[in-house]
């Protein structure tokens, strides 16, 4: 049997967030088996903690956000995908401040630091959702299932759809795992549309964000900084992003999901299923 794994040794990023503007670290540290997930807010007092899991998420606007009484960690999706995909089951991730950094608005940074700490393996065994049974959220535009899958794999089929986008629709179907995500997923850029910008500006949101973090779809064209990094990148994104928010159910994923025009409102969605059949299971 496979067994749980943690970080051999910690890590540390910094960069700008997003949202907020100012500059964030994160401090990736080992985790005793069993314990999951965990972000912790060292710059409040008692240090709080919370646990990545779906059941926890209070916010899904614009990112997935986490949260508990003070302790709340938004735009966790990128280090959750960076985590799945290593297969990283334990681990603390201590924040200096309630955003993380946006970094170059890919999972890419995230994974290189985990991969410079190193990983290594636990006495418990590995723990994996695979589905007994379907499991679906039909919102209309946006659809999800997860369903049993022949090999041991976790498989996403993905489709979405953006107006303005250059390609479009786009579609990728690709078996995830750690080579996968890092030469197919983490390297894909986060993107907004043109005509949300002043919207989200208004807010008070993306103080962060510029051409080094993002990619803007408007009028037939996508503006990046240093062109595309694949043709497809905005379902590349899309799926990096799901890969993410799946891991909130609190187990390694395997099945195959196919997702048509999914978002982080029902990616946790999906989420909270598997971890509410998981709780059933036990």
């Amino acid at each position: 049997m496979d067994k749980q794994q943690t970080l051999r040794e910690s890590a540390v990023y910094s960069g700008i967030a997003l949202h907020t503007g100012v500059r964030s670290t994160l401090r990736f540290l080992p985790a005793d088996a069993g314990s999951g997930i965990t972000f912790r807010r060292v710059d409040l007092p008692g240090a709080p903690e919370v646990r990545a899991l779906a059941d926890k998420v209070v916010d899904v606007r614009r990112g997935t956000t986490i949260g508990e009484g003070e302790c709340v960690a938004h735009t966790v999706e990128h280090i959750m995908a960076s985590l799945h995909a290593m297969y990283i089951d334990n681990a603390v991730i201590e924040m200096d401040g309630p955003e993380p950094p946006i970094a170059d608005g890919s999972g890419m940074p995230f994974l290189k630091v985990l991969k410079a700490a190193g990983t290594v393996q636990q006495q418990a065994e590995a723990r994996y959702f695979v589905p007994e049974t379907p499991l679906y959220v039909d919102a209309g535009v946006t659809s999800l299932v997860i369903l049993p899958f022949a090999e041991p794999v976790l498989r996403i089929s993905c489709t979405t759809s953006f107006k303005g986008c250059p390609v479009d629709p786009q579609f990728m179907d690709l078996i995830v795992n750690g080579e996968s995500f890092e030469n197919e997923l983490a390297g894909a850029r986060t993107f907004v549309n043109y005509s949300d910008l002043g919207q989200l500006l208004a807010m008070g949101l993306c103080k962060g964000g510029s051409l080094d973090n993002a990619e803007i779809i408007h009028d037939g064209a996508i503006i990046c900084k240093d062109g595309l990094r694949y043709e497809n990148e905005i379902v590349r994104h899309k799926i990096l992003d799901l890969v993410g928010d799946l891991y909130l159910c609190g187990r390694r994923v395997l099945g195959h999901v196919t997702a048509i025009k999914p978002g982080h409102h029902r990616n946790v969605e999906l989420a909270g299923l598997i971890q509410k059949q998981i709780a059933n299971q036990q």
